[in-house]
């Protein structure tokens, strides 16, 4: 493998170089050594092919990061472990349904930011798996006869369907359907951005706006083909249909440098429940200070990993780490610190308490009933000469 890298500029170029080699085998098993390549198409599979050489470099770097690489071994050995096989396929199935399927992540920020996502994400998805299919030859339809149409992907004749159905119409509308789609959520998508004071204060044209506009730009242009060969007998079609490549070209080289490209790395979200566990189960780690269960073994051991890989291992003078300790014990700990305190006074679980007797709240537990006293208290205490709680 060593001398194999040596043969190449970097990694990235390696494995830029097996992803275009694996698109063209595909290509050739599945258009028959690219007897049945669509010419027409060939603009769009030059564009496709510098899109998966992007996207190849951008995750190649995401994985270099030294947490999201830690997660992503952490996957790798939890995946193939027998004792988390139900976990595992438990996680999958949730983060299938509800990060991918329903989207709920999103409608819990509101209904119309929901749907609005919903449906620039489902049509992005539907017109990159078709257009994928067609421009990589992946899927082809053969004519069987005048009235039938035959569905072939990578070379293996499947359904059969007649040409004028219902169903034909809806596989030739496919990519409309999915257009659609984008230009009602991109729609809404930018009325709120235009519209809404407070997401105009902290957006950004380049990482906000500019994929709207480029999606904006390639759905019209897609809708107005369908509309011109339709209605207007092919009018301006070739012309249309070059300013159609030019948006296509320019999302797709786009897409791995800009905010679409969480679209592929949404699904590895199952990593964080495959992994790790919000409610102790069976593997839980316990705070080295009051005992309680705070997190797991897998989480504690990532976090330690990624911060020692970093020099920030945060270890104290007993030779623990900061991440030993539960969240509520950490703020403890550091409200000690900036007392320049050693051990905190009375309860070593309660609040924190200064050597005046004035808790700080916020740290550990919420303010002691003492420290709200009335106005007239205050008074009738400071008449007696004695201490009053702040």
């Amino acid at each position: 493998m060593e001398r194999l890298e040596r043969s190449f500029y970097s990694k990235t170029s390696m494995y830029s170089f097996f992803v275009i080699l694996g698109l063209l085998l595909s290509m050739m098993v599945a258009t028959d050594r690219f007897i049945h390549m669509d010419m027409a198409l060939i603009g769009y599979a030059i564009a496709s092919i510098i899109f998966a050489i992007g996207l190849t470099i951008r995750m190649s770097f995401w994985f270099y990061r030294t947490a999201t690489n830690r997660v992503a071994k952490r996957s790798l050995k939890n995946l193939f472990t027998k004792e988390r096989l139900i976990r595992n396929v438990r996680s999958i199935a949730i983060t299938f349904v509800d990060n991918i399927l329903l989207q709920k992540f999103i409608f819990k920020r509101g209904l119309y930011r929901g749907i609005q996502h919903l449906m620039i994400s489902w049509g992005c998805l539907i017109s990159f798996a078709i257009t994928f299919g067609l421009t990589f030859g992946w899927m082809r339809f053969d004519l069987i006869d005048s009235e039938t149409y035959q569905i072939v992907v990578f070379n293996i004749p499947t359904l059969k369907m007649a040409a004028h159905g219902v169903f034909a119409e809806i596989v030739y509308n496919g990519l409309n359907l999915g257009a659609i789609m984008v230009l009602i959520g991109v729609s809404m998508a930018l009325a709120r951005r235009l519209t809404n004071y407070d997401v105009k204060v902290t957006q950004r044209f380049e990482f906000d706006m500019l994929p709207l506009f480029i999606l904006l730009a390639v759905t019209g242009t897609g809708l107005i083909l369908t509309v011109l060969y339709t209605f207007f007998d092919g009018w301006m079609h070739h012309y249309m249909s070059l300013i159609h490549q030019v948006t296509v070209v320019i999302m797709l080289i786009y897409f791995p440098f800009g905010k679409l490209f969480h679209v592929p790395i949404r699904p590895l979200a199952a990593a964080v429940p495959m992994n790790y566990q919000e409610v102790a189960k069976i593997d839980s780690r316990n705070c080295k200070s009051c005992g309680e269960a705070y997190s797991n073994d897998d989480q504690i051991a990532d976090v330690q990993a990624i911060l020692g890989a970093q020099e920030f291992d945060l270890k104290l003078n007993d030779g623990t780490l900061l991440s030993d300790y539960c969240p509520r014990c950490r703020r403890r700990m550091r409200a000690l610190k900036v007392m320049n305190m050693e051990a905190p006074q009375g309860d070593p679980y309660g609040p924190v308490n200064t050597n005046n007797g004035i808790h700080l709240p916020g740290f550990g537990q919420k303010r002691s009933e003492s420290f709200y006293v009335s106005t007239e208290k205050k008074q009738a205490k400071e008449e007696n000469n004695e201490p009053v709680s702040r």
